[in-house]
């Protein structure tokens, strides 16, 4: 031992690994941010020649412009900052509705492809071999002109029951307007969801003592649930007010109108993303051993139940890496809300661009929401990744 470290001790440094992992780390730092340097000073000596200088002060100036969906106060005399977020928020709306969706969809594909009854099988291998030899772009296309613009017009709308309306000028669906006791109702919300909180984590705890596996999801939901109706029942008026959607004329008033190009764009990619999450599901089943559903139908337990307590706690190990991969895609596909018109952050920042020449600062701009996005999600799904993992001694 004493021999080895005098022999570590007489490497000289240009020899030695340690020093060298450490010096090609700092070389490689020093290289990147030469180069960066060297792209920033030709990138900034190229704009100066045509007289403009990097500045996000003109996101102050008034936009001038319209938007056709907006989820928050927004006029032709805001700013273009305002205009941004605007376009910040529809991407958000679509890329958590569409990771929601796409999920749900996505596992019932998965569990289907494996299913033992002929049809259900073929039918779902069906759909998922189609849908993922297509090009999105080109879905999108033929969903928003092929499917939505050649729904009935406003005055011969299908109507489904619930007081729902299919009509080329969107989707209308019943609605609730916030009333007087609102505010009060919102705090009950807030009140059950921390209860339903408390009753998950004391549900968990539960389960890892007795290695009992208790319905945590389902008394968690009914936890807030029935908070949620009591508040309703016990407020002296209700916080919210039915509003469903009438024609009048040529258009639709009342409830709430899904443009669409928002229901293009968002079903367009849940349907798209859901067929490779759907394979995915499937791979991660298939990956827990026969043993494993052989052991559970011994224990008495039945299909349902040997795949909510023994397959999917093994599988979701393998099935979460590349779930979240496509969650990225589809946070990052959402830019395509170009091709049909909905006015998302990349459409948005397009005309920003357009009126204010400012070519340069709206890309970085673009580049940054949607790294934030990514890191976002991936930070979360990593963090859910290590909590489920298997502990190896």
């Amino acid at each position: 031992m004493q021999e080895s470290a005098k022999q570590k001790a007489t490497i000289p440094f240009w020899r030695d690994e340690r020093i060298l992992n450490i010096l090609g780390q700092v070389v490689f730092i020093i290289g990147f941010f030469l180069i960066a340097s060297l792209i920033y000073q030709n990138m900034k000596a190229g704009l100066a020649k045509q007289g403009i200088t990097l500045s996000y002060g003109f996101l102050q100036g008034i936009s001038g412009f319209d938007i056709s969906e907006t989820l928050r106060p927004y006029s032709r005399t805001s700013s273009y900052w305002q205009a941004y977020q605007v376009g910040l928020l529809n991407t958000l709306t679509v890329s958590i509705v569409g990771v929601i969706a796409s999920t749900i969809f996505g596992v019932i594909l998965g569990v289907a492809r494996l299913s033992t009854n002929f049809l259900i099988n073929r039918l779902a291998a069906f759909y998922l071999e189609l849908i993922r030899n297509l090009s999105l772009l080109v879905f999108l296309i033929f969903w928003y002109l092929g499917v939505f613009l050649k729904l009935p017009k406003v005055r011969e709308a299908v109507i489904w029951p619930g007081s729902i309306y299919l009509t080329n000028r969107g989707v209308g669906i019943p609605w609730g307007l916030p009333a007087e006791s609102y505010p009060t109702f919102r705090l009950i919300l807030i009140v059950g969801f921390i209860l339903a909180l408390g009753v998950f984590f004391l549900l968990r705890s539960y389960s890892r003592r007795t290695g009992r596996a208790p319905l945590t999801i389902l008394w968690t939901f009914l936890t807030f649930t029935i908070v949620a109706l009591a508040g309703w029942f016990v407020m002296p008026e209700k916080p919210l007010l039915f509003d469903a959607p009438v024609i009048e004329g040529l258009n639709m008033t009342g409830g709430k109108v899904l443009s669409p190009e928002f229901m293009a764009l968002t079903s367009g990619l849940v349907l798209y993303t859901s067929a490779f999450i759907g394979e995915v599901v499937r791979s991660g089943i298939l990956s827990v051993s026969k043993g494993q559903v052989e052991a559970a139908r011994a224990l008495g337990l039945n299909g349902f139940q040997t795949l909510q307590l023994i397959v999917f706690p093994q599988a979701l190990r393998v099935i979460i890496p590349p779930l979240t991969s496509q969650y990225l895609n589809l946070i990052k596909n959402s830019s395509l809300a170009i091709a049909v018109g909905y006015p998302d952050v990349f459409y948005i920042s397009n005309t920003i661009q357009n009126q204010s020449g400012r070519a340069v600062e709206m890309i970085s701009m673009v580049m940054l929401t949607y790294l934030m996005f990514s890191l976002v999600t991936s930070v979360f799904m990593n963090w859910y990744n290590q909590r489920i993992k298997l502990v190896e001694r």
